[in-house]
Protein backbone atom coordinates (compact mmCIF):
# COMPACT_ATOMS: atom_id res chain seq x y z
CA UNK A 1 0.00 0.00 0.00
CA UNK A 2 1.54 3.31 -1.11
CA UNK A 3 0.66 6.64 0.47
CA UNK A 4 1.55 10.24 -0.32
CA UNK A 5 1.37 12.38 2.83
CA UNK A 6 -1.12 9.80 4.13
CA UNK A 7 -3.32 9.99 1.01
CA UNK A 8 -3.75 6.54 -0.52
CA UNK A 9 -2.41 5.99 -4.01
CA UNK A 10 -5.36 4.64 -6.03
CA UNK A 11 -3.95 4.49 -9.55
CA UNK A 12 -0.32 4.91 -10.50
CA UNK A 13 1.67 5.61 -13.63
CA UNK A 14 -0.78 7.28 -16.00
CA UNK A 15 1.67 8.44 -18.66
CA UNK A 16 1.01 11.70 -20.46
CA UNK A 17 2.95 13.49 -23.20
CA UNK A 18 4.40 15.87 -20.61
CA UNK A 19 4.73 13.69 -17.51
CA UNK A 20 3.08 11.12 -15.27
CA UNK A 21 -0.16 11.27 -13.23
CA UNK A 22 -0.82 9.35 -10.01
CA UNK A 23 -4.39 9.38 -8.64
CA UNK A 24 -4.78 9.75 -4.85
CA UNK A 25 -7.88 9.71 -2.64
CA UNK A 26 -7.64 13.10 -0.89
CA UNK A 27 -6.28 16.60 -1.24
CA UNK A 28 -2.77 17.01 0.16
CA UNK A 29 -2.56 19.90 2.63
CA UNK A 30 0.60 21.88 3.35
CA UNK A 31 2.60 20.48 6.26
CA UNK A 32 4.68 22.99 8.22
CA UNK A 33 4.81 21.81 11.85
CA UNK A 34 7.17 19.30 13.43
CA UNK A 35 5.82 16.63 15.78
CA UNK A 36 7.03 18.76 18.70
CA UNK A 37 5.11 21.81 17.43
CA UNK A 38 1.94 19.70 17.14
CA UNK A 39 2.36 18.63 20.78
CA UNK A 40 2.87 22.25 21.84
CA UNK A 41 -0.25 23.58 20.09
CA UNK A 42 -2.79 20.78 20.64
CA UNK A 43 -4.99 21.32 23.73
CA UNK A 44 -5.68 17.62 24.30
CA UNK A 45 -1.94 16.84 24.61
CA UNK A 46 -1.26 18.98 27.68
CA UNK A 47 -0.05 16.06 29.84
CA UNK A 48 2.10 14.68 27.03
CA UNK A 49 3.62 18.14 26.52
CA UNK A 50 4.74 18.24 30.17
CA UNK A 51 6.05 14.66 30.05
CA UNK A 52 8.10 15.31 26.87
CA UNK A 53 9.60 18.44 28.43
CA UNK A 54 10.49 16.57 31.63
CA UNK A 55 12.25 13.80 29.71
CA UNK A 56 14.13 16.13 27.30
CA UNK A 57 12.64 14.48 24.20
CA UNK A 58 11.84 17.87 22.64
CA UNK A 59 14.96 17.89 20.47
CA UNK A 60 14.23 14.42 19.07
CA UNK A 61 10.64 15.29 18.15
CA UNK A 62 11.66 18.47 16.34
CA UNK A 63 14.67 16.91 14.58
CA UNK A 64 14.76 15.72 11.01
CA UNK A 65 13.65 12.14 10.55
CA UNK A 66 10.51 10.11 10.02
CA UNK A 67 8.75 9.00 13.20
CA UNK A 68 5.27 7.92 14.20
CA UNK A 69 4.13 9.35 17.54
CA UNK A 70 1.25 7.57 19.27
CA UNK A 71 0.27 10.63 21.29
CA UNK A 72 -1.60 9.89 24.55
CA UNK A 73 -4.39 12.40 25.10
CA UNK A 74 -5.49 13.88 28.41
CA UNK A 75 -8.11 11.12 28.56
CA UNK A 76 -5.35 8.48 28.32
CA UNK A 77 -3.44 9.95 31.26
CA UNK A 78 -6.64 10.24 33.34
CA UNK A 79 -7.29 6.48 33.00
CA UNK A 80 -4.07 5.65 34.89
CA UNK A 81 -4.24 5.50 38.72
CA UNK A 82 -2.78 8.75 40.09
CA UNK A 83 -0.29 6.85 42.27
CA UNK A 84 1.09 4.97 39.24
CA UNK A 85 1.23 8.14 37.15
CA UNK A 86 3.06 10.09 39.87
CA UNK A 87 5.59 7.28 40.23
CA UNK A 88 6.37 7.24 36.50
CA UNK A 89 6.49 11.03 36.22
CA UNK A 90 8.88 11.12 39.18
CA UNK A 91 11.24 8.54 37.68
CA UNK A 92 13.17 10.00 34.69
CA UNK A 93 14.20 6.57 33.38
CA UNK A 94 10.69 5.09 33.55
CA UNK A 95 9.22 8.23 31.98
CA UNK A 96 11.67 8.11 29.08
CA UNK A 97 10.91 4.41 28.51
CA UNK A 98 7.18 5.18 28.59
CA UNK A 99 7.47 7.92 25.97
CA UNK A 100 9.88 5.96 23.74
CA UNK A 101 7.31 3.13 23.80
CA UNK A 102 4.92 5.56 22.05
CA UNK A 103 7.33 6.44 19.22
CA UNK A 104 7.74 4.17 16.20
CA UNK A 105 10.99 4.19 14.25
CA UNK A 106 9.32 5.02 10.93
CA UNK A 107 6.42 7.14 9.66
CA UNK A 108 3.32 4.96 9.38
CA UNK A 109 0.12 6.38 7.90
CA UNK A 110 -3.15 4.67 8.79
CA UNK A 111 -3.83 3.72 5.15
CA UNK A 112 -0.57 1.75 5.01
CA UNK A 113 -1.23 -0.30 8.14
CA UNK A 114 -1.96 -3.96 7.49
CA UNK A 115 -3.62 -6.09 10.16
CA UNK A 116 -1.07 -7.94 12.26
CA UNK A 117 1.84 -5.61 11.47
CA UNK A 118 4.51 -5.54 14.19
CA UNK A 119 6.30 -2.21 14.62
CA UNK A 120 9.44 -1.50 16.64
CA UNK A 121 9.45 1.43 19.06
CA UNK A 122 12.35 3.65 20.05
CA UNK A 123 12.39 1.81 23.37
CA UNK A 124 13.25 -1.40 21.49
CA UNK A 125 9.89 -3.03 22.21
CA UNK A 126 7.27 -3.95 19.64
CA UNK A 127 3.62 -3.01 19.15
CA UNK A 128 1.08 -4.98 17.13
CA UNK A 129 -0.66 -2.53 14.83
CA UNK A 130 -3.77 -3.68 13.03
CA UNK A 131 -7.37 -2.92 12.22
CA UNK A 132 -10.81 -4.05 13.28
CA UNK A 133 -13.33 -3.00 10.67
CA UNK A 134 -12.76 0.72 10.15
CA UNK A 135 -10.88 1.16 13.45
CA UNK A 136 -7.13 0.97 13.92
CA UNK A 137 -5.92 -1.17 16.81
CA UNK A 138 -2.83 -1.31 19.00
CA UNK A 139 -2.08 -4.66 20.62
CA UNK A 140 -5.58 -5.73 19.57
CA UNK A 141 -7.41 -2.77 21.17
CA UNK A 142 -9.13 0.00 19.16
CA UNK A 143 -7.59 2.90 21.10
CA UNK A 144 -6.60 5.29 18.30
CA UNK A 145 -8.84 8.33 18.67
CA UNK A 146 -7.57 10.49 15.81
CA UNK A 147 -5.22 9.49 13.02
CA UNK A 148 -2.87 10.87 10.39
CA UNK A 149 -1.92 14.28 11.74
CA UNK A 150 1.00 15.05 9.45
CA UNK A 151 4.25 16.66 10.57
CA UNK A 152 7.38 17.58 8.65
CA UNK A 153 9.23 14.78 10.44
CA UNK A 154 6.56 12.10 10.60
CA UNK A 155 2.96 11.47 11.54
CA UNK A 156 0.95 11.63 14.79
CA UNK A 157 -1.94 9.39 15.85
CA UNK A 158 -3.82 10.34 19.03
CA UNK A 159 -4.43 7.41 21.39
CA UNK A 160 -6.88 7.36 24.29
CA UNK A 161 -4.98 4.83 26.41
CA UNK A 162 -1.46 4.96 27.80
CA UNK A 163 0.84 2.17 26.59
CA UNK A 164 3.01 1.34 29.60
CA UNK A 165 6.04 -0.86 28.81
CA UNK A 166 7.24 -3.48 31.29
CA UNK A 167 10.35 -1.40 32.01
CA UNK A 168 8.15 1.35 33.49
CA UNK A 169 6.21 -1.00 35.79
CA UNK A 170 6.94 -2.13 39.34
CA UNK A 171 7.39 -5.82 40.19
CA UNK A 172 3.93 -5.72 41.77
CA UNK A 173 2.29 -4.37 38.60
CA UNK A 174 4.07 -6.94 36.43
CA UNK A 175 3.12 -9.79 38.73
CA UNK A 176 -0.56 -8.79 38.81
CA UNK A 177 -0.74 -9.11 35.02
CA UNK A 178 1.02 -12.48 34.85
CA UNK A 179 0.69 -16.10 35.89
CA UNK A 180 2.20 -15.35 39.31
CA UNK A 181 -0.68 -13.17 40.52
CA UNK A 182 -1.39 -15.75 43.26
CA UNK A 183 2.14 -15.23 44.58
CA UNK A 184 1.47 -11.49 44.65
CA UNK A 185 -1.53 -12.12 46.92
CA UNK A 186 0.65 -14.14 49.26
CA UNK A 187 3.21 -11.32 49.45
CA UNK A 188 0.40 -8.90 50.27
CA UNK A 189 -1.05 -11.18 52.96
CA UNK A 190 2.42 -11.49 54.50
CA UNK A 191 2.76 -7.69 54.62
CA UNK A 192 5.63 -7.74 52.11
CA UNK A 193 3.97 -6.02 49.14
CA UNK A 194 6.07 -2.88 49.73
CA UNK A 195 9.12 -4.82 48.51
CA UNK A 196 7.40 -5.38 45.15
CA UNK A 197 6.40 -1.74 44.75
Amino acid sequence: IVTVNCARLLKADHHATNGVVHVIDKVIATTTNTIQQIIETEDSLENLRAAVAASNLNSLLESEGQYTLLAPTTEAFEKIPQETLNRILGDPEALRDLLNHHILKSAMCAEAIIAGLTMETLEGTTLDVGCSGEELTLNGKPIIANKDILATNGVVHFVNELLIPDSAKTLFELAQESEVSKSTDLFRQAGLSSHLT
